[in-house]
This record gives C-alpha cells, sequence and structure tokens, in this order.
C-alpha cells in the first residue's frame, strides 16, 4: 500500500480556512419583495442493514470510501475476514421516491487477490450518476442519507479512510493506515504502525495505551478544533506537539525532555519521552491539543 505524503502546514492551513469560510447569503435588490418560503414536505425514512464477510488475508489493504454523512467504527480482530455490518438510512417524500434511491443510495464492493474496497455509492457522486441515472429527478438529489459502517478487519491490515461527516472509531489495527475526515469527531486507539489522520474540523481523541510505538509513527494533523492525546505513562517516543495559528497547548504529561534545545512553550513541544523511539507528531491550525497521561486502570 502506497501511504500518501502528509500535508505540508500551508495545506493544513489552507483547509482550516475553507472550514472557517463564511457563508455568504444573497440579498433581494431594492424593490422586490422575498419570495415566500415553500412549505416543508415531511419525509418518509426507509433504514436497512446489509452484512457481508470476505475472506481476506494479512497484510492486504482494505479502502473504506464513506457515505457523505454517517460513522465509520473499525476493529482489529484475528481472524482473516473482513465482517461488515452496514446501517442505510434515506429519505424521501414518498415510498416510490424511497424505492428509486434505495438502489443508487448504497455501498458496493471492488476487490482482488489483497486489496477489499468499500465503495459507497449515491446522488452525491456527480460521476456516477451521469453513468448509471441519467434522468434522475433533481428534487431527489439533495435529500438527507448516510451510512453507518462497522468493520472488523484482520489486525495486520492496511487501511485507506475517507470519512464524511459523523464519528471515526479505530482500534485494534497496527498496519499502514492513512485516515481522512471532513467533519468528525474521532475515536482512536492506536500502537502501531505507519499512521496518518486528517480532520478538518471537530474533535480527535488519540489513545496510546502502549509504552512504546511499533511501527514507523504517527501524524495527526487537524484544522479547527479539539485535539485531545492520551499517552501511557513511561511512553517511550519523540513527540512533536504545535499549533499552527491560534490556540494553545495543555501539556500535563509528566514525562517530556526537551530535545535538541528548543523550549517547550504553549505553541510548540519538541520532546523526548523515555528513551526515545518512533516519532509521533499532533498539529492543530485553529483549536487546542490537550496531552496528559492515560489513567492507570
Amino acid at each position: 500500500m502506497t501511504i500518501f505524503r502528509p500535508l505540508t502546514h500551508a495545506l493544513l492551513v489552507a483547509l482550516s480556512l475553507s472550514v472557517l469560510s463564511p457563508v455568504v447569503f444573497s440579498v433581494p435588490q431594492q424593490g422586490t419583495a422575498p419570495s415566500a418560503a415553500a412549505p416543508a414536505t415531511p419525509l418518509l425514512t426507509r433504514s436497512a442493514t446489509r452484512h457481508e464477510v470476505r475472506h481476506f488475508g494479512y497484510g492486504g489493504t482494505i479502502t473504506v470510501i464513506g457515505a457523505p454523512r454517517g460513522s465509520i467504527t473499525i476493529e482489529g480482530w484475528d481472524k482473516n475476514e473482513v465482517d461488515l455490518t452496514a446501517e442505510i438510512e434515506i429519505q424521501a417524500p414518498t415510498e416510490e421516491d424511497l424505492q428509486r434511491l434505495s438502489v443508487l443510495n448504497n455501498f458496493v464492493f471492488d476487490e482482488d487477490s489483497n486489496h477489499l474496497r468499500i465503495l459507497s455509492t449515491g446522488t452525491h457522486d456527480k460521476a456516477f450518476m451521469k453513468r448509471v441515472a441519467k434522468n434522475f429527478p433533481k428534487r431527489l438529489l439533495g435529500l438527507p442519507w448516510k451510512i453507518d459502517y462497522r468493520l472488523r478487519v484482520p489486525v495486520l491490515s492496511d487501511l485507506e479512510v475517507n470519512a464524511g461527516d459523523g464519528m471515526i472509531k479505530l482500534s485494534g489495527v497496527e498496519g499502514a493506515i492513512q485516515l481522512t475526515g471532513r467533519q468528525a469527531d474521532a475515536q482512536l486507539t492506536l500502537t502501531g504502525g505507519t499512521v496518518s489522520v486528517t480532520v478538518a474540523s471537530g474533535t480527535v481523541n488519540v489513545n496510546l495505551p502502549g509504552r512504546s510505538w511499533r511501527g514507523a509513527g504517527l501524524e495527526v494533523q487537524l484544522a479547527v478544533g479539539d485535539l485531545n492525546v492520551e499517552m501511557a505513562n513511561g511512553l517511550n517516543a519523540y513527540v512533536d506537539i504545535e499549533v499552527l495559528r491560534t490556540g494553545k497547548i495543555n501539556n500535563s504529561y509528566p514525562g517530556f525532555e526537551s530535545r535538541e534545545r528548543t523550549e517547550m512553550t504553549d505553541r510548540s513541544i519538541k520532546a523526548r519521552s523515555g528513551t526515545g523511539g518512533a516519532t509521533l507528531k499532533f498539529a492543530v491550525v485553529e483549536g487546542s491539543i490537550a496531552i496528559k497521561k492515560k489513567s492507570e486502570e
């Protein structure tokens, strides 16, 4: 699997600006009366569950392209299988409309011997709609829908995850991981691998329960929001923490020693924890970073 190069600071700042950009409202021209809002049509809701199992060996790559809305939960386990449960919810004015949308707002598999792709399809994808539903009614294109994915995958799997708006949970996987999210509340329990996480806005909680990182390293980047990191007492690692524009670092972790003669501040920390080891990087453009010791259980 190819891990994409992490975003540069300039690109991360640009991402934060796009998140923070104000919405521009049009103003009626002088002398014209604003049109009355059309009454909202009550929407019906249809929910469906799909469960799929695929044989999959250790060391392969799993790609998940999420829906515009919905959660993604991924857990590692010791089986040579990918177990997927998807909760699909669509809304529309009539039963006929629900039926038309249920065919499109779904997901498909694309797989070969060592790469399994789970691809969300739907009315949000212009290329997909042009290919399979050229004359689809425009009134149905913007209706709300979501898919909640729950996967169990082999522990030593490589992951590529592209999430929309919704909760992201990841635990128990130690491969090469590339995770991106738009607006997300993320719960990440990580112990190793080559991991890159980029989220546009939301809250990201990172739990590092191990005393050492088994792999090349970790980089977590958040454009706008709060990044909370819990580290095991005595973790052996090099740690880079930075707030790029506005906000501050709240550090209560007791094991940091400044490295390379750099001063630790509430905007930048470059430190060694324990005897050092893999490099763990955390960056926020607009927001806060809290670093604390993981509580003993």
